[in-house]
């Protein structure tokens, strides 16, 4: 008998990366899994992945009207995950405020649309995934960083507007997720060894160790509120 053993868990951008994680550790702790993403091709194959126990939606968690429509079904959820948003990188001088605003709606406003609409049980949990530029910020990464640092600030204020309902945040730093494979193999992998070398731990972090405190978050029924580094010790260094 799993930890999650028949809980109703909705993972939102759960069609890769570290959201396809959490759905796949969710699930094998027995939780009936639904994965939400707009693309419908990058879900029917992950779904095909992830295999049992786990079910595609489609959502455009960036569409008011969508989100709404998705959860006005009813369906009470025991634990929602956010792990979406991408987008936002480079100086401030070369980004337009469309692209800036884009990367804002990506993860900072899906987050909060999920979690205004969303109907959580009263001892289930909302978690979101930040990043850890919000700490350590970088030069050509400021809007993420804002994206990132806003986001966190909101979930330690619905700890307090939606108990008891658990709302935390996990803060990664760099993780090999398939993201990085927009660039070539080389690129990629000067980027990830790169971001390794800043790393006390010399490595970068795979996608089921965030997910692993994601299951934390929902499984600890005391823990709320929280933001929580998981980068290797990097925002210590």
């Amino acid at each position: 008998m799993g930890a999650l053993d028949g809980k109703k868990v909705l993972v939102v951008g759960g069609s890769s990366g570290m959201g396809e994680g959490v759905a796949k550790l969710a699930a094998a702790a027995g939780a009936k899994v639904t994965i939400a993403s707009r693309n419908h091709d990058k879900l029917a194959a992950a779904a095909k992945r992830l295999g049992k126990g786990v079910e595609p939606a489609i959502l455009d968690a960036t569409s008011d009207a969508a989100v709404a429509k998705f959860f006005a079904e009813g369906a009470v959820w025991d634990h929602v995950c956010i792990s979406a948003g991408g987008g936002g990188r480079g100086n401030i001088k070369d980004l337009d405020i469309a692209t800036a605003m884009a990367a804002m709606d990506a993860k900072f406003w899906i987050a909060f649309r999920v979690a205004k609409a969303a109907t959580i049980a009263r001892d289930g949990s909302l978690t979101f995934v930040s990043g850890g530029l919000s700490q350590r910020p970088a030069a050509g990464a400021s809007i993420i960083a804002a994206v990132n640092g806003a986001l966190e600030r909101m979930s330690v204020g619905l700890a307090l507007e939606l108990a008891p309902v658990r709302v935390n945040t996990v803060s990664p730093g760099p993780v090999d997720t398939p993201m990085w494979d927009r660039y070539t193999p080389e690129q990629k992998k000067k980027f990830l060894d790169g971001a390794a070398s800043h790393v006390p731990l010399k490595r970068v972090a795979h996608p089921d160790e965030i997910a692993e405190l994601v299951l934390f978050f929902m499984t600890n029924r005391f823990v709320t509120g929280t933001v929580v580094p998981l980068d290797g010790g990097s925002s210590r260094a």
